[in-house]
């Protein structure tokens, strides 16, 4: 790969942000990233725009546009069909406001999910930060060694001290998966866990734990960038186990492990 690798369009980079391609694709987008620092700037660019504080502003550009006009154009957009994905119809919206931008005109792409549910808030948005991460990993990623219970328990207690926990190579144990690295990131300038192991088929799995006020929330399910994830909180903490298991077999192992990682 080189300065060469063809750009992916906003469009395929705002989907890759938001996980919904297929294994394939999201390979293919994440190999131009990394080959072609045009790429790589660009998607810096898209994901930035997710945390733009621009909804204020925007506000009041509304109260001032000419209603009319508006009403007008948006009759005049042809109606969606109604087996269209939203994310789809968005991801095209969104490569709009990109041209905009370049234009000088700046739009917070967060806010213009007005067409989903509710807004991405902060649990979605560190767990859809570590699983962008996660699709990168491979079983060479994580290496061969395996830690002793000595050194697993030296790597668990800088997480212990960053984090409040008291976590144990014990507790944190997941049946046929191999325990190989903890390690503190951070994320929003907070501490957060990862706790990587080689699952039964030699893929990479993850504990991730995150310094988090969330609301208390019993476990969840999810898939991001085709790895299944189970995530919960406990009101100091948010956590999330992602791999490529089953999404029943997550499921399960985060049953077992939200039990004994408790502080």
């Amino acid at each position: 790969m080189n300065d060469k690798t063809p750009i992916p369009s906003d469009e395929e980079l705002t989907a890759f942000i938001d996980g919904e391609l297929d294994p394939a694709d999201h390979t293919r987008i994440a190999q131009a990233v990394r080959g072609n620092p045009q790429a790589a700037e660009r998607l810096a660019f898209l994901k930035r725009a997710d945390r733009l504080p621009l909804r204020e502003s925007f506000a009041s550009l509304l109260d001032e546009a000419p209603s009319r006009d508006l009403e007008g154009m948006l009759a005049a957009i042809p109606r969606q069909d109604a087996a269209e994905p939203k994310n789809v119809a968005r991801r095209g919206f969104v490569t709009a406001i990109a041209a905009s931008v370049a234009a000088g005109i700046v739009v917070d792409r967060a806010w213009m999910r007005f067409a989903e549910p509710s807004a991405v808030g902060e649990s979605a948005e560190w767990r859809d930060a570590v699983a962008q991460y996660m699709a990168l990993y491979t079983a060479e990623t994580l290496g061969a060694a395996r830690p002793g219970r000595e050194a697993a328990a030296a790597q668990l207690a800088i997480v212990n001290e960053r984090l409040g926990l008291s976590l144990t190579p014990e507790a944190i144990a997941l049946p046929g998966s191999e325990f190989r690295h903890a390690q503190i990131l951070a994320y929003d300038d907070r501490p957060l866990a990862q706790i990587l192991y080689v699952d039964p088929e030699g893929r990479p799995l993850a504990l991730c734990i995150f310094a988090s006020g969330t609301a208390a929330a019993s476990i969840a399910s999810e898939r991001r960038y085709a790895l299944d994830i189970a995530f919960w909180s406990n009101g100091r903490h948010a956590a999330m186990l992602i791999g490529h298991l089953p999404a029943d077999d997550i499921r399960d192992l985060a049953e077992s492990v939200s039990r004994r990682i408790t502080a």
